[in-house]
């Protein structure tokens, strides 16, 4: 097991590599870089106030259609880096992220650690609710299936399982805004934020209602697209294990039928989930966290992440993205790791005898 982690540890650092080195040099080179952005923004700052010259905030000189004084240009070019070769940029940053120094923002003016730290809290608290709730309603709801597999009770389960797993989850935060957030029907929820602007002020069972209270909304558009999958994984799983010789065998000896399900049967079927939950429990800070973010004015990760790229704020994209390729990559060894706990039979670094 020991050579197995040395090796995929091994195997994390040209992959982290390859993935930095080939979104620096998209970045790098896409038209539309982080100056052509800013010297748009000039522009319609000048349209907006309505000169052709002069100055506008920032202190630029800039000139209407003849563009910006060269000088302050090159001083602009300066201010992102653009001055100096592709290569020597490149370079720096990997230097800088071998340190874990992701840099500063170009438009916010601070620093990509302290955005992430400031936006993981809402990704984080959409990702532990849609884990938690995921496993509480999928594994008993799988068990129960496979328990009473081609009854009413299955095909009822299985029709509204699948049709929440086919209705994305922005279309259903619409549909909950629409019915319970001051819509066309009731105002029962709020559509802003986690906490209320009076959040200091309130005892501690207050605060906890209060922040359940804004959670609620988004947490349902996010969980319920997500139960489908581990809920017929989890059924799947028990009805190949309880087709099996050794649960036949159990019965047999005249175990009681609850015994048999939760003491042998619960076991084996448990393999794929727990191993699952490094992944699932990561996926959960950031699948479709965009557009809930969006829809219930939550800043998160995924918002951050989503106008970093429509400014062309690199350092956010290329932070954001490095931190999470790490990890992401010790996701899936934590996955091999929890393989091993569960089953100790699996040998990762088994090799064939002769």
């Amino acid at each position: 097991m020991l050579y197995y982690l040395i090796k995929r540890l091994l195997i994390m650092i040209p992959t982290l590599f390859g993935i930095m080195t080939l979104t620096f040099l998209v970045t790098q080179f896409v038209p539309g870089g982080p100056v052509d952005h800013a010297l748009s923004a000039l522009d319609a700052e000048s349209a907006r106030s309505g000169t052709e010259g002069g100055a506008v905030s920032g202190g630029w000189n800039y000139s209407g259609r003849q563009g910006i004084d060269p000088q302050q240009l090159a001083q602009l070019t300066a201010l992102y880096g653009f001055d100096k070769p592709w290569w020597e940029r490149y370079v720096t940053m990997l230097g800088n992220y071998l340190r874990f120094d992701l840099g500063e923002s170009y438009f916010l003016n601070e620093s990509v650690w302290e955005l992430i730290q400031d936006r993981m809290g809402v990704s984080v608290a959409l990702g532990v609710w849609t884990f938690v709730l995921t496993y509480l309603v999928s594994v008993p709801l799988g068990v129960a299936k496979a328990v009473r597999a081609g009854s009413r009770f299955d095909l009822v389960t299985s029709i509204l399982i699948l049709v929440g797993y086919a209705v994305p989850g922005f279309v259903l935060g619409v549909l909950l805004i629409v019915l319970f957030g001051g819509g066309s029907f009731w105002d029962l929820f709020p559509l802003r934020g986690l906490t209320s602007s009076n959040w200091d002020e309130l005892g501690p069972l207050d605060k906890v209602l209060d922040y359940l209270w804004h959670i609620t909304l988004p947490v349902t558009a996010s969980v319920v697209s997500t139960f489908a999958l581990k809920t017929l994984l989890t059924k799947n799983t028990f009805l190949e294990e309880i087709r099996s010789q050794y649960v036949l065998t159990a019965r047999a000896k005249g175990l009681a039928e609850r015994k048999v399900l939760w003491k042998h049967v619960f076991r084996n079927a448990l393999i794929p989930l727990v191993t699952g939950f490094p992944a699932t429990f990561i996926a959960a800070f950031f699948t479709g966290s965009l557009l809930i973010e969006t829809l219930f004015s939550l800043e998160g990760l995924g918002l951050l992440s989503y106008e970093a790229i429509n400014n062309r704020d690199y350092p956010v994209v290329l932070g954001s993205l490095y931190l999470l390729t790490l990890i992401g990559l010790f996701t899936k060894l934590l996955g091999d790791i929890a393989y091993v706990l569960v089953d100790p039979r699996i040998k990762f670094d088994a090799q064939e005898t002769s």
